[in-house]
């Protein structure tokens, strides 16, 4: 009698562990995805909370994440196993490992999530690897590659060159490059407009982020933030600003200060620049909700992350995560 009630109540157990776990995968919910580079897992944040809900081992090195429109996965690169892994988001569970060239950086996903584009950081190259077959499909040059973006087109991708001073556009139909961006630095993160018309990038040893026009080829501004001190963050020392990106509705440019510990809001209309929104230590990432009514920003000295809201433009939650985040991306589940 005893044996059958402790079996009884570890089958209860269980059956309440699946039912929580079911309770907040539900459709429609928006989950934070955090890259924590020193060590081998990928936080889960559910941002309707906002709680961290799950955390999966990946491998160390832990550096990159993109997702396609449909949030049913995410992709991650893993720099000790020179790999991308495929995680189904309604398990948070690795489903297929792709052999890569060499070291990855970060990727970049069509929203069809067909093509994901990955920088190979020690062989001056860009992985562009077919999902569906499950193998990188194609191997382009490039000078010491950063980071791919992909601004909402299953056409074209992007793949930054430090080694160059540009940005660089491949066709995904050709396979090769169509145009190359000259930037008069050395590119960081950067950001496409959905109309792929502009192009904001952070640059080594600049507090601020260069503007370009993809339609003229050149370089037409330079949007410097407010002074401040040298950075100390470890992880980035020779990189001001290192988090940037476009908000959802095309209007604000949000960028990191890492010295400052902050994000400044940059009105593309008026060219207006904000006043500063503290972070945690050493702001490195920037992402948006699908929705755009929360900005998140990975603070990679202090393993944390800061849920911003877009509206109040102050920070409503700070949460924990694991050693060194920098990487981050926002996916919203499938509705059923």
């Amino acid at each position: 009698m005893r044996a059958f009630l402790r079996l009884a109540a570890a089958a209860f157990v269980i059956a309440v562990i699946a039912g929580l776990r079911l309770s907040w995968a539900v459709g429609g919910s928006i989950r934070l995805y955090v890259t924590n580079s020193l060590a081998d897992d990928i936080t889960v944040i559910d941002l309707g909370t906002p709680k961290v809900v799950d955390d999966i081992r990946v491998g160390a090195g832990v550096h990159g994440a993109c997702a396609p429109a449909d949030g049913r996965s995410l992709f991650t690169t893993i720099e000790s196993e020179n790999n991308l892994k495929v995680i189904a988001t309604a398990t948070d569970r690795v489903v297929k490992t792709i052999p890569l060239s060499g070291r990855p950086n970060q990727c970049g996903s069509t929203p069809d999530g067909r093509f994901v584009g990955v920088p190979i950081r020690n062989r001056d190259r860009v992985d562009i690897v077919d999902i569906t077959a499950g193998r990188v499909a194609r191997t382009l040059p490039v000078k010491v590659p950063h980071n791919c973006y992909n601004a909402g087109s299953n056409a074209d991708m992007f793949v930054s060159s430090m080694g160059d001073h540009q940005i660089l556009r491949i066709d995904l139909r050709q396979m090769n490059y169509v145009q190359r961006i000259p930037l008069e630095g050395i590119p960081r993160p950067y950001a496409v407009s959905r109309d792929e018309q502009l192009l904001y990038s952070a640059l080594t040893d600049f507090h601020g982020f260069a503007v370009a026009s993809l339609a003229e080829n050149r370089l037409l501004d330079r949007v410097e933030l407010p002074p401040a001190p040298p950075s100390t963050c470890p992880l980035e020392p020779h990189t001001p600003t290192h988090g940037l990106e476009i908000s959802p509705d095309g209007k604000e440019v949000w960028a990191t200060s890492l010295a400052d510990s902050g994000v400044y809001v940059y009105e593309i209309g008026t060219r207006k620049l904000s006043s500063e929104i503290p972070t945690g230590k050493c702001p490195n990432w920037v992402t948006f909700s699908p929705d755009g009514k929360y900005c998140c920003v990975s603070n990679s000295d202090s393993n944390d992350c800061s849920i911003i809201d877009t509206q109040s433009r102050h920070e409503v939650a700070r949460i924990p995560v694991g050693k060194g985040p920098k990487r981050l991306v926002a996916v919203q589940l499938p509705e059923g």
